[in-house]
């Protein structure tokens, strides 16, 4: 990050979501509901599948971090967004507009990787039953983890890095209600063409890359299914992969919308509505997804349920 930009512009200015001082207020009440949902909703899945043995299975562990993903996603724009609702003057530091920005990008990065290596689990265990544990060890799993984080970071800060060494001389008024890559590219007074165009291909690429993982491995799933002769038996195998395809239909829906849209019809109003859904609706989405569609999660809050009720008395 260049000295020269730092001197010229210390700090950004958010537009937020409105003006209106009264939606502010209504704003305020309905996100903060929904960050607290979010938070306890995915904090009380990593709890719950830690102390939970029936739930020490890959999809579980991975599950878990999806959890934390969410949780860490949400919370790196949320709160930040909630205390602007009652400043008059909705101002980040260059430098924590910086973190956000990498923090926002290292984590949709981490999820969508993380979608992936679920289905790829969910495909061994349909199509190799009898082979999951040994296809699916533990230390397999976690370095598929670790790598999934440690690529998230690295593509974060080629965003953030990029992003900021534009020189920002001018406005620095942010139309967004936190730092994303096209808001701030438009304040640059420098030629963006380069970053546009690692942009465009840092978030096709990464979007495509786990997206045809995804569809490879429902595709596999798929032809084990119809190749089960009951439909019981199909019902199944199938309502072990709902909770999992409807996570990735709205998280991937919402991705391919903000980024891979055509300029054309690129609005930043339309962007600010879809990251309000991406940034604060799907962390608190996910854990009710998993949870109330998924026996052995709802199994495993009634032993502990039990368990409590048996401490008390």
């Amino acid at each position: 990050m260049a000295e020269g930009n730092h001197s010229a512009v210390s700090r950004f200015i958010l537009f937020g979501l409105t003006d209106d001082a009264e939606l502010q207020v209504i704003l305020f009440g309905v996100f903060l509901v929904v960050y607290l949902v979010s938070v306890m909703g995915n904090l009380g899945l990593i709890v719950l599948i830690q102390v939970s043995p029936q739930l020490h299975t890959p999809m579980y562990f991975f599950l878990s971090h999806l959890a934390f993903i969410d949780f860490c996603f949400t919370s790196s724009v949320t709160p930040n967004m909630l205390i602007n609702f009652w400043q008059e003057v909705k101002s980040i530091t260059f430098y924590a507009c910086a973190v956000q920005l990498c923090c926002f990008v290292m984590f949709v990065v981490s999820e969508l990787y993380l979608l992936s290596i679920m289905a790829y689990d969910r495909y061994v265990a349909i199509c190799s039953p009898l082979l999951y544990v040994i296809l699916m060890p533990r230390k397999l799993c976690i370095q598929m983890i670790a790598g999934t984080y440690i690529y998230g970071v690295s593509v974060g800060l080629v965003q953030a890095v990029s992003t900021f060494q534009l020189s920002f001389c001018g406005s620095n008024m942010i139309n967004h209600f936190y730092c994303d890559d096209v808001p701030l590219i438009a304040l640059a007074c420098s030629d963006t063409h380069i970053k546009e165009l690692l942009l465009l291909i840092i978030a096709g690429f990464n979007t495509l890359c786990s997206l045809v993982i995804v569809l490879i491995s429902y595709a596999f799933i798929l032809f084990a299914i119809l190749r089960i002769q009951s439909a019981e038996g199909r019902q199944k195998v199938f309502s072990t992969c709902t909770s999992h395809l409807t996570s990735i239909s709205i998280f991937y829906g919402t991705v391919i919308f903000m980024y891979l849209q055509p300029k054309s019809s690129h609005s930043l109003h339309t962007d600010k509505f879809a990251s309000m859904f991406y940034v604060v609706v799907i962390p608190m989405l996910n854990p009710l997804i998993y949870s109330l569609r998924n026996q052995e999660v709802k199994n495993a809050v009634k032993k502990i349920i039990e368990k409590l009720c048996l401490a008390i008395k």
